[in-house]
């Protein structure tokens, strides 16, 4: 028999499947359009309660509020079916198309996934950075993930100031001469 472990041994640790530190390669962001499997699944619920209602009759267990059921099951299914929209760039191509537009070579850069609007249409959220050292500009640009166009953009000189961060990065007016 194991001897019993001490509340100070015990450690959390994420299953093998969600630890990506582990990970090497490009990464995929899972296609928006999986919302529409839900959406037929909530359509055909809505369509079970329906027959259940309207077969029923005069049942004690069945009432009036199946069909509301299914009349609201059924708006939120066509919600999910038209906010299921398939991603027709991915990050690497947003990455591309932000890089052209800002106008300066591109060091660092981040790509999220938002969404806008009334149906959620996918946007990628692109942060880059130029590739001095430390950068000189920065700049945010939105990339529709359905059909690449840009949609909005900023760019900045960057008002950060790195110079704590590294001695190479400081001028010599910056170094203490003592």
């Amino acid at each position: 028999m194991p001897e019993p472990v001490g509340d100070a041994e015990v450690r959390d640790a994420l299953p093998e499947d969600l630890d990506a530190s582990g990970l090497a390669g490009p990464v995929s962001f899972p296609d928006n359009s999986r919302r529409r499997i839900p959406g037929l699944l909530y359509l055909g619920v809505a369509a079970a309660c329906v027959l259940v209602w309207a077969g029923a009759g005069d049942a004690v267990l069945v009432n009036d509020g199946f069909l509301y059921v299914a009349v609201a099951l059924a708006g939120f299914g066509v919600y999910c079916l038209s906010a299921g929209w398939q991603l027709g760039v991915d990050a690497t191509e947003a990455l591309v198309q932000a890089t052209r537009h800002v106008g300066f070579p591109v060091g660092h850069a981040s790509a999220s996934m938002g969404w806008r609007g009334l149906r959620s249409r996918p946007t990628w959220r692109i942060l880059v950075y130029s590739a001095e050292e430390p950068p000189a500009q920065r700049g945010l640009v939105l990339v529709d993930a359905v059909d690449g166009r840009v949609l909005e953009h900023f760019v900045e000189e960057n008002p950060e100031d790195w110079s704590q961060y590294s001695t190479s990065w400081s001028t010599s007016s910056d170094v203490d001469s003592s």
